[in-house]
């Protein structure tokens, strides 16, 4: 069986404008599969090109086995799509949103109705079933709009920053959620700037910029390659951290990054924890594990590009 979805050498120009520049990757079957990047990386323009919105420019796509070239109809059965933005209908209740959603696939009223209240028990949403849109609170409507991509039972489902806008508790439970449908055998392909959600729901995932993919790999090889164990955070003035930062100085593996007035020591656990005991004020130095977030910013920098 091909993967869920293989791109090869993948390109999409606007004009003179390349917004994705030769990307080349496979999402598993059954695997959590995310695109990081910022604003302006190429993660959902490589989306609308998976749902056959936006025409390759040049490289190889298919999903489910399809050419998105020469298969869009055959794609769109194989996907479930949850946009960025929340685009039910207002003018009709939250089940009917469903019910009007699966006449687009062709499913009959009879077959339609199981899978509709069984989407709505799981995100807990039936009580709401004849509610109106604008009753719903904005996580009830990212619920939702999952729950619509799942009524036609896709093998893939792909989601475009499911959470943004959400409370914690919203998106705690979207990710118990996920994790559910992830052990059901969906294969999902997740685009978030939130580092802890690609973390906890990600088994692969690519850090992308410029429209080029920079790494890829699993969260926890990601941050032992780039980061290291720990990093020590140093909030001191330059005259004040320089005997300490000369402990590491020179030490393999060992990488000092200085941003205006913060210094991060990444890849020496051992030497940072000596460095963070020699310090009794605990605002001036930092000690943690590193996390997804250093890989990020390491990668793709630390200012804004928009």
């Amino acid at each position: 069986m091909p993967h869920p979805i293989e791109a090869a050498g993948l390109v999409k120009n606007y004009g003179s404008f390349r917004a994705v520049d030769g990307v080349t990757f496979e999402v598993r079957d059954g695997e959590c599969f995310g695109m990081l990047g910022p604003n302006g990386a190429g993660k959902s323009t490589t989306i609308k090109m998976i749902a056959c919105t936006s025409p390759v420019s040049a490289g190889a796509l298919r999903v489910g086995g399809f050419d998105v070239a020469t298969q869009a109809r055959e794609v769109k059965r194989v996907l479930g799509i949850v946009p960025q933005e929340d685009n039910l209908d207002e003018d009709l209740p939250v089940r009917q949103n469903l019910e009007v959603y699966a006449r687009y696939f062709g499913i009959a009223k009879r077959e339609a109705m199981p899978r509709i209240e069984e989407s709505l028990a799981l995100f807990q949403l039936s009580e709401k079933a004849e509610a109106k849109i604008d009753d719903l609170s904005g996580g009830m409507k990212r619920r939702l709009v999952i729950a619509r991509a799942l009524v036609h039972e896709p093998r893939i489902l792909v989601l475009d920053e499911p959470t943004t806008g959400l409370d914690p508790q919203a998106r705690h439970l979207v990710w118990q959620k996920l994790r559910l449908l992830k052990s059901r055998g969906v294969t999902m392909l997740l685009t978030t700037h939130y580092m802890d959600e690609a973390a906890h729901l990600c088994d692969r995932l690519v850090i992308m910029h410029r429209g080029q993919i920079l790494t890829e790999g699993n969260p926890h090889s990601l941050i032992a390659e780039h980061v290291g164990e720990a990093v020590l955070e140093l909030r001191m003035e330059a005259h004040e951290r320089a005997p300490l930062l000369a402990e590491v100085h020179g030490v393999p593996g060992v990488d000092v990054e200085e941003v205006e007035g913060m210094v991060y020591v990444y890849g020496a656990p051992e030497a940072a924890r000596r460095i963070a005991d020699q310090i009794s004020d605990p605002s001036l130095a930092f000690l943690r594990p590193g996390n997804l977030e250093d890989v990020f910013l390491r990668l793709t920098g630390r200012g804004l590009l928009d």
